[in-house]
């Protein structure tokens, strides 16, 4: 595995003239994975057009000046590829799948349909129904719908608390207009990374992307983004649906890609790590994950949990997500917040060595084919400029925060230490939940809990709540 990293092939980056960035990999497959990662998502939409960003990647596939829809779709099958879209808060992406011997017809299809969309009146029409089913069925998902809450109540002034969907009446109402008028502020050349791994020739790659990707102009400066603003709030939604569940999440401020600390929230993300009943090797009772422990301890009403640890340009959001019943609520939430918290003061050397393992376990697993390759060249272009080799992570990991004089065993429990004690033991929550809540402590209660009022600490146990 570390072996691997050190052997990771270079990732080949060019800059055009006009600021498009064009990056690869080589890896010896039959197939490549090319695609476009745009700087641009649902954090860049103001409240009047909330859902262009997604509503445009609906009608990229739905024909342009040179294809119609069925041509388009007819290519893609003759090549044996695929193609395929997603929208993010930050970011648009397209990509293809195809043959090595494919690769220019690929960029062509993908830079037709990004710069010559017909965006068709009819087309628009009959998506803005096929978008309302889509909503219709991330509002059966609970877990995205807790997300999307988390952020409106995270960061309510800023549009990253939009949903990336937007609103009903946006989605009726959108304009062949609003389309053209976001891609024309947001697709600029700059901001827009042509990334493939796969058996490609660089150079092939650069030419293609230069003459075909011509029609994307540079920027008229820096776009204005500010820092969005973070609110200790609560958002709660009451049902008493017979034998449901609870379901909440809670969110604390977390670090933008690029700071310091980011790899020392995925650590403490590892740490705290998640939870199922009854599944899982090792019996959860008997488990080393003193969290996971203590969650098992408290009987069969907790259902699950799983920290998260989301980075954004500028801000982040780090937490966990939790089922429950009704009568387990209160009392799995106190040692949710006491185990955050707790890390400030007690966290043992095998714990953060667990989390380092996982971690990189994590790190390598996720590069096991091209588009996940492509994926990674493509997002970390545009949020650090340039691909972090796995080798340089795996420095960072093993030395979080190195100084000479100190062990580096002491100085990772140290360093975790520190990074709890700044952003998390005391600090403003973000709350949401959704179902029977009538033992959800109010946010009042809830800070002292962060506060471990009330708790004795003992480094080597689970907390023990004195009184409350």
């Amino acid at each position: 595995g570390e072996l691997a990293a050190y052997q990771q092939p270079p990732t080949k980056v060019t800059q055009l003239p006009s600021g498009m960035r064009v990056a690869s990999q080589y890896t010896p497959d039959e197939t490549v994975t090319v695609g476009v990662w745009i700087d641009a998502g649902s954090r860049f939409e103001t409240k009047e057009n909330n859902g262009t960003a997604h509503f445009l990647e609906h009608m990229a596939f739905k024909g342009t000046k040179r294809r119609s829809r069925i041509q388009l779709e007819q290519e893609i099958e003759n090549m044996g590829g695929h193609l395929n879209a997603y929208t993010s808060r930050e970011q648009t992406v397209y990509y293809a799948k195809c043959f090595k011997s494919d690769l220019r017809n690929g960029v062509d299809i993908l830079a037709d349909i990004l710069q010559h969309s017909t965006l068709d009146q009819g087309h628009l029409d009959f998506e803005r129904g096929v978008i309302l089913r889509e909503m219709e069925e991330v509002e059966k998902t609970t877990e995205e719908v807790i997300f999307d809450r988390l952020h409106l109540t995270a960061f309510h002034d800023s549009p990253l608390g939009y949903t990336i969907l937007g609103p009903v009446e946006n989605i009726q109402s959108i304009t062949q207009e609003h389309l053209r008028e976001y891609v024309k502020e947001n697709y600029l050349a700059e901001r827009i990374v042509v990334a493939a791994a796969g058996p490609v020739d660089h150079g092939e790659l650069v030419r293609n992307s230069e003459e075909l990707f011509s029609h994307f102009r540079a920027g008229h400066g820096k776009r204005k983004e500010e820092k969005p603003a973070f609110y200790g709030a609560e958002l709660l939604y009451r049902s008493q649906e017979e034998g449901s569940l609870a379901h909440f999440a809670v969110g604390y401020e977390g670090v933008p890609w690029t700071h310091p600390d980011s790899l020392t929230f995925m650590v403490i993300q590892s740490i705290i790590g998640n939870y199922k009943k009854n599944e899982g090797l090792v019996p959860a009772k008997l488990s080393s994950n003193r969290l996971t422990n203590s969650v098992a301890n408290l009987g069969p009403g907790a259902e699950s949990f799983s920290a998260f640890n989301t980075c954004y340009k500028d801000t982040g959001l780090f937490g966990f997500y939790g089922e429950s019943d009704e009568a387990t609520l209160d009392g799995y939430l106190d040692e949710l917040l006491f185990a955050v918290s707790n890390l400030a003061f007690s966290v043992t050397e095998e714990e953060v060595e667990r989390g380092k393992r996982q971690l990189k376990t994590t790190l390598f697993g996720s590069l096991d084919s091209t588009t996940a390759i492509a994926e990674d060249i493509g997002r970390q272009l545009l949020v650090y400029g340039r691909r972090i080799p796995l080798a340089e992570l795996l420095l960072r990991l093993d030395a979080i925060n190195i100084e000479e004089v100190l062990r580096l065993d002491a100085i990772n429990i140290e360093e975790v230490k520190r990074v709890a004690r700044e952003r998390l033991f005391d600090k403003d929550v973000a709350v949401t939940a959704l179902g029977p809540l009538s033992r959800m402590p109010p946010l009042v209660e809830l800070a002292d809990v962060q506060r471990l009022e009330g708790f004795e600490i003992d480094a080597r146990s689970s907390a023990k709540l004195v009184a409350r």
